[in-house]
């Protein structure tokens, strides 16, 4: 017994005469007949009393119509959300991300334009430590992740870069650097750098003044960074995003003058996609990437 016996039954039922029903279904008269029959038989009963003129349901016939729609509207459904999801207009997303895609909008304009057009599409939505964001998307645990590149990735693993940002130095606001009119990188050689979880910034700009950083404690994410500045711990080369999002007491931003080392915030995804509906977010983030 098949779906189709359903679709059959309640063709005939819903017009009480075999051969307006075939036409309705495109098929032969003879075809629907023995499609009947092999559907009482299946159920070991008759569903309909032929007439002269027509054709009447019996009590099993009643029964069994109630039972039918409700088992062909179920399984319409179940197609019509498989073959979205097929097609990656549903589904369910796990995503990572560090703070900076945040403070830059990035994940809010990625994730709301893609929603906009398939909403049936879940995310779950989790801030990560950024080394352990490569690892957890190889390993299946996300789907994929926003970091900051430089990054080295395994090799299963492609980045795509969206947004270009400079750095800013947090420091304390009774630091003596806070005097100066133009603050160059030099100017930082004696300095404590509390390290965010992207370095890159810190090294760039030790190496732009000529001079090894003295590196302090690495906190983990942005906010804890910005708090050892607060507390005069040293200073930190930092997004230029935190500047609007990140505002502590005793904390002073500043730009280095004579240095601008940029870094990018990129999404991280597998290489080899196959989920429908992960494949179908990457490739609009490829699509709608930052100018």
């Amino acid at each position: 017994m098949e779906i189709r016996h359903f679709r059959y039954f309640l063709a005939v039922a819903r017009h009480r005469h075999f051969t307006r029903a075939a036409e309705q279904l495109g098929i032969a008269p003879p075809t629907l007949t023995r499609q009947i029959q092999d559907l009482e038989n299946a159920l070991g009963t008759r569903l309909f009393v032929r007439e002269q003129r027509e054709v009447r349901l019996t009590e099993a016939g009643r029964a069994l119509q109630i039972e039918a729609e409700l088992a062909v509207r179920q399984f319409e459904t179940a197609r019509y959300n498989v073959e979205r999801a097929g097609r990656g207009e549903a589904g369910k997303i796990e995503l990572g991300y560090v703070a900076s895609a945040v403070f830059s909008g990035v994940l809010q304009r990625q994730v709301g334009q893609f929603r906009q057009h398939h909403p049936d599409v879940d995310f779950a939505i989790t801030e990560h430590a950024m080394p352990s964001l490569p690892r957890m998307v190889e390993e299946g645990r996300l789907d994929v992740g926003f970091i900051r590149s430089p990054m080295s990735l395994p090799d299963s693993l492609e980045a795509v870069k969206l947004l270009a940002e400079d750095f800013a130095l947090a420091l304390p606001d009774t630091s003596w650097l806070c005097g100066l009119s133009t603050l160059d990188a030099r100017h930082l050689q004696n300095e404590t750098f509390i390290l965010p979880e992207q370095i890159s910034g810190t090294l760039d700009v030790a190496a732009h003044g000529g001079f090894t950083p003295t590196l302090g404690p690495q906190p983990g994410g942005l906010v804890s960074v910005i708090a050892l500045v607060s507390l005069g711990q040293g200073v930190a080369v930092v997004p230029a995003s935190v500047v609007d999002h990140v505002q502590l007491p005793n904390v002073v931003y500043r730009r280095i003058d004579d240095c601008q080392p940029t870094s990018c915030l990129s999404l991280i995804h597998r290489r080899y996609e196959k989920a429908p509906a992960v494949a179908r977010f990457i490739d609009h983030v490829k699509r709608s990437r930052e100018p």
